[in-house]
């Protein structure tokens, strides 16, 4: 069970990885293996909406904030594996090579091969384009503060 429960934590990290990744990077690291690894498609790409909901003050009730375009795909690959992706928008050919990635990962033979040559790079790129974004807001920051007068 724990070690099912580990295999599931870092399946969904991968699979955020995937979901969030610049698809130009993606699609280049992937490009590089692809030939190794063929599929077909169990649902083809397709869009559609998500509701999108929020919590009044974070952790109150709920509510429709509204919704979101989203892109779903499943694949399976010639070992048995299946891979599935939502992406957040239209983008067709990055939820297609996001869930062939992720039916790939699957195999523990190819795992850290893959892992290396595509989850890592992505997670270091997300990193450092948060680093980046954090730094561009600090440089904005504005610190008040209060000047005490005299007894007036």
């Amino acid at each position: 069970m724990i070690l099912e429960d580990t295999l599931k934590s870092e399946r969904q990290s991968w699979m955020s990885i995937l979901a969030k990744a610049h698809f130009p990077t993606l699609e280049k690291l992937w490009s590089v293996v692809q030939s190794n690894y063929s599929s077909k498609f169990l649902r083809k790409p397709e869009t559609g909406l998500l509701m999108v909901r929020g919590r009044i003050g974070g952790s109150g009730a709920p509510f429709n904030t509204g919704e979101a375009t989203i892109t779903r795909c499943s694949v399976t690959n010639e070992d048995g594996h299946i891979g599935h992706a939502y992406i957040l928008g239209r983008n067709h050919k990055h939820a297609k090579i996001a869930a062939e990635i992720d039916a790939a990962l699957q195999d523990m033979s190819s795992h850290p091969e893959l892992f290396g040559k595509i989850i890592e790079p992505l997670k270091h790129s997300a990193e450092e384009q948060r680093r980046k974004k954090r730094a561009k807001v600090a440089a904005t920051k504005v610190d008040f503060f209060t000047v005490v007068r005299g007894e007036d």
